[in-house]
């Protein structure tokens, strides 16, 4: 499973989905991370230029090209909600703490 996760410097879940700076992209494998995989995406900065729909690409178009299959935040809005259900992406929600516990914790992976 491909999972990606918004992360702070100090490796815990970023609160802010869509004004995430850093992503993880990650494989889970046998309840372990198999890799991961960091980004700088600078979404705080770049969320407001355009309209929402141009951001909602912007993060469509990071996930297809990751090959994501669930995203693991803490909140999301309705709209990525919505964008997220049409791309059959899982999401999982009320992420918090150290990210990479999360992300296992989500999938129930954790051991």
């Amino acid at each position: 499973m491909i999972a990606c996760v918004p992360v702070l410097a100090d490796g815990t879940v970023d609160p802010r989905w869509g004004r995430a700076d850093r992503l993880a992209v990650v494989e889970v494998e046998d309840g372990a991370i198999r890799s991961w995989e960091e980004f700088q995406e600078d979404w705080s900065t770049r969320h407001d230029e355009g309209s929402s729909a141009r951001h909602h690409a912007r993060v469509a178009r990071f996930l297809l090209d990751h090959h994501v299959q669930a995203v693991v935040a803490h909140h999301v809005g309705e709209g990525m909600v919505r964008q997220l259900g049409v791309m059959k992406i899982a999401l999982h929600l009320e992420a918090e703490g150290d990210a990479r516990t999360a992300v296992l914790h989500a999938l129930g992976e954790a051991r």
